[in-house]
């Protein structure tokens, strides 16, 4: 395929046989020069198709360029080695952006400032990695701050930087750096980051490029030895590398294998990388950050849904360091009232073009919009079901596409079980409602604990202070997830609407000690230890000390409406496994046409029948069998006349020979199946016939006593 160019990359005529890179947004003209588009998932994976989506309908997208899914398998393939020529072609497109911009990364006047982000084809929300601020280093740190007259701004961009590249490219223990951000809290005598002044944080710069040095191994990156002892690169090339090949690398790292193994993902699609240019959201208090769903993703309410912090960074809001604040309020705050109204705009907007309900990331610097992303929103059964409905009656999609939006896998979260209505008991402590459903278990305090537990076959809630995605496995693992921080678009919520697993969120009053595994209330004497049992409705959002009865709930209007109509277009009928009326009926209930396998010989499984059966089958003697025959219990009476009743007389298949079979047909079936007996229904007679076989003598007999 041939390689469209741009800017720069067009005058040194750039020509590649493979196409690996891709331009998104504007030029320094302001005309779109975007290479690609939503279609190219496969290709830009989901962030990069919908960024150029995005551009190429006008919507304010800072511009970058993106890496492709294939680039990434090809450099896994080969043992983490670049494909030849890739590395060059990288470096012409950053030329181009910083043509595009009129800045350079890493100069010491204006400094371009760029974010490299995974993608991948399918959503994967929290799964890989992202790294922010990057081209930040002694020197362009000054030209921040110059352009900003921000001082603080930038050392807090910077401090920023080193944390999320030593965690994450380099694989660093993040707590090592906010243990550090904690002691200068405490020192200083404040509570939040934003109470630290330009020179605290200029000081824990310093601090954390010392964490750097200690922590990072020379011999396995001897490129960043400088005068014999390991150095925070100050190379933009060669942090842009890095950040690339660790972003590659979060393709294959334990919780996106474990995601992609349980939502079926392949595991040789491959990540995106997009690299684009920075905007702030901590440039004061007309700057600020969010995530958003153009619907409610836990009921599917069309209302704006989601969080915003005002001075911060994205990975703030997702991270839940900070309690957020409603979108709802946006448009209220002073400075940010024009911003938040076009964001609500463009709400519409995308809901309109992509004909779905929307996730979005934004970032208001100093009160104009940007938008960072945006993808179809994850969203509960409950709100798949009422939002494809709402869709059809707004004239959005059709019937056909509405029964498509649902995913059959979807409606077991439908069955989650709720606290009984009828339930005595008293509220400990309220959060947000997360993702709707309830749970009771043990509360654990770590995602190995959580694991531990499940695999001894014990319920339990994780207790978390916030999620965070190295989490997965013990929220897969848990009944619920309870945390303190965070907002309805957290870590934690996204996940576990995804799963459907019941989740409160933001419980400020939990105050919450991991290494001790213990959790206080504020405003009681309550201590929550490991193993203790409790409670809590991710539907109403509150937690309660000990454990509540759980019922099952009704099905809603949604569901009858969602299976009226996929009884439009389905070519198959689905019949029912039922052994009894009450199977029948509630298969019935729950739409079935008929019942397609009535199990005659499980009537023997029946607790007052199973005696009299074993008893017969382990008799030696006629005169044995006689007497079990003509035990009291009615052993051989199968109601086959309710059946039909409870199924309205529907189509059904009765597991039972249409007549006595004789002894080599038998021996036939018993053969194929392996059985220790058999049972045969002839329905004209109703006589019962018991096959049944010696092991020691492979020997089969028809009995006729039976």
């Amino acid at each position: 395929m041939g390689k469209k160019v741009t800017g720069a990359c067009k005058e040194n005529k750039v020509t590649e046989p493979v196409k690996r890179v891709y331009a998104f947004g504007k030029d320094a003209q302001g005309n779109n020069v975007t290479e690609g588009n939503t279609t190219m998932k496969a290709t830009l994976g989901g962030k990069g198709a919908n960024l150029a989506e995005m551009a190429n309908i006008g919507l304010p997208v800072p511009p970058g360029f993106t890496i492709s899914c294939q680039t990434c398998m090809e450099y896994a393939n080969a043992g983490n080695v670049w494909p030849e020529g890739v590395l060059d072609t990288i470096h012409e497109y950053r030329v181009d952006l910083e043509n595009r911009i009129g800045k350079k990364i890493g100069d010491a006047e204006d400094p371009l400032l760029v974010s490299v982000r995974s993608g991948a084809p399918m959503s994967m929300p929290g799964m890989m990695d992202t790294v922010l601020n990057l081209g930040l280093n002694d020197e362009s740190i000054n030209g921040l701050i110059k352009q900003t007259e921000n001082p603080r701004f930038a050392w807090d961009s910077y401090r920023r930087f080193i944390q999320m590249f030593s965690n994450v490219v380099m694989g660093l223990d993040g707590d090592l750096f906010e243990n550090a951000i904690n002691a200068m809290k405490a020192v200083r005598g404040v509570k939040s980051d934003t109470d630290l002044t330009a020179e605290d944080l200029q000081e824990l710069v310093a601090e954390f490029k010392g964490i750097f040095t200690e922590n990072v191994s020379g011999e396995e990156y001897p490129a960043l030895v400088v005068d014999g002892a390991v150095q925070f690169p100050q190379d933009p090339m060669v942090q842009l590398k890095l950040a690339i090949e660790a972003v590659f690398g979060s393709w294959n790292n334990p919780r996106a294998v474990l995601y992609r193994k349980k939502n079926k993902i392949s595991d040789d699609l491959g990540t995106a990388v997009n690299v684009q240019c920075m905007v702030f959201g901590n440039k004061g208090n007309t700057s600020a950050t969010g995530v958003a769903f153009t619907r409610n993703p836990a009921n599917g309410a069309k209302e704006f849904y989601g969080d915003y912090l005002v001075n911060a960074q994205g990975e703030d809001v997702v991270a839940g360091i900070r309690n957020t604040s409603p979108i709802a309020e946006l448009k209220h705050v002073e400075g940010l009232e024009e911003a938040g109204r076009e964001l609500e705009e463009i709400f519409v907007l995308l809901e309109n073009h992509f004909h779905d309900m929307m996730d979005i990331e934004f970032t208001i610097e100093q009160g104009k919009l940007f938008m960072l992303q945006t993808r179809v929103g994850k969203r509960t059964a409950a709100a798949a079901l009422h939002i494809a409905i709402d869709m059809e009656k707004e004239g959005l999609i059709d019937k056909k596409e509405a029964v498509r939006r649902v995913a059959p896998d979807q409606l077991d979260q439908l069955l989650h079980p709720q606290f009984d209505k009828n339930a005595d008991y008293d509220v400990l402590a309220r959060g947000l409602n997360a993702s709707p459903g309830a749970a009771v278990g043990e509360a654990v305090f770590s995602s190995a604990d959580a694991v531990a537990a499940a695999e001894a076959g014990r319920k339990c809630v994780l207790v978390r202070w916030e999620t965070n995605p190295d989490d997965l496995a013990g929220m897969i693992a848990a009944e619920g997830i309870l945390t303190s921080h965070g907002g309805k678009t957290s870590h934690a919520a996204v996940i576990a609407r995804g799963m459907g697993a019941p989740c409160v969120c933001g419980v400020e009053a939990l105050k919450i000690d991991a290494e001790k595994k213990q959790a206080t209330v504020a405003g009681t004497d309550v201590v929550i230890n490991e193993g203790d049992m409790i409670s809590l409705d991710g539907t109403s959002g509150i937690v309660v000390l000990g454990a509540v009865d759980l019922v099952m709930p009704e099905l809603t209007g949604d569901l009858d409406t969602i299976l009226e109509w996929a009884d439009e277009f389905r070519k198959l009928g689905v019949r029912a496994n039922a052994d009894n009326p009450e199977d029948a009926k509630l298969s019935r209930d729950f739409g079935a046409s008929g019942i397609g396998l009535c199990r005659t010989e499980h009537m023997f499984f029946d607790a007052e029948r199973i005696p009299a059966v074993r008893e017969m089958i382990v008799s030696r003697t006629e005169e044995q069998r006689r007497k079990a025959r003509n035990a009291d219990v009615d052993v051989f009476t199968y109601n086959l006349e309710a059946q039909p009743e409870e199924s309205q007389t529907v189509v059904g298949t009765d597991r039972s020979a249409p007549k006595p079979l004789h002894l080599d047909e038998a021996l036939m079936q018993l053969d194929s199946i392996g059985s220790e007996f058999l049972v045969f229904l002839n329905a004209e007679s109703n006589r019962v016939n018991v096959v049944y076989r010696r092991r020691t003598t492979g020997y089969a007999l028809i009995d006729p006593v039976l």
